[in-house]
């Protein structure tokens, strides 16, 4: 089967939410999900600091990639940086993750963009499996650091 793709529109949110919570779930992160529809309607479609292309089968969505910018100074390009690509379990081990991830390639290509990256986690064998097969060199020489909202502000009183 050949899926097929389509743009998130904001009425979408509501699935967007779900898709994002079957992800945590999968990803053993349920309880960190903070995220809400109006917080996806403002941040994905009013402020539009991220794109969600939905995976279809037969017109039904089956999975979902949200994705942004990011830029590369060495470069001089901005890149896709894809935040989640999920597939509901019943469709995996069809080739729609892969045909995904060259449905991106197209999307940067005709962005004119210089890269696309991800982050994975170091449990997810099959995942990482799946990117080495594709070509994706990991990074192992980076080590990925991260301040939360709750630090923004102890960090200005510093």
């Amino acid at each position: 089967m050949n899926p097929t793709f389509r743009f998130a529109k904001k009425e979408d949110s509501k699935l967007i939410l779900s898709f994002i919570k079957e992800l945590a779930s999968y990803e053993k992160m349920l309880d960190e999900v903070t995220a809400t529809k109006e917080l996806i309607e403002e941040w994905i479609f009013e402020k539009k600091k991220a794109e969600v292309l939905f995976i279809l089968e037969n017109d039904k969505e089956i999975g979902f990639a949200v994705f942004f910018n990011n830029f590369s100074t060495f470069l001089g390009k901005a890149g896709i940086y894809l935040e989640d690509l999920y597939i509901k379990e019943e469709y995996r081990h069809k080739g729609y993750g892969k045909m995904t991830i060259k449905e991106l390639s197209k999307i940067a290509i005709e962005r004119g963009y210089g890269r696309l990256e991800w982050w994975c986690l170091n449990w997810n064998k099959p995942s990482i499996n799946f990117y080495l097969s594709l070509g994706a060199k990991a990074m192992s020489d980076w080590t990925v650091y991260r301040i939360t909202e709750d630090k923004f502000t102890k960090l200005l009183d510093k």
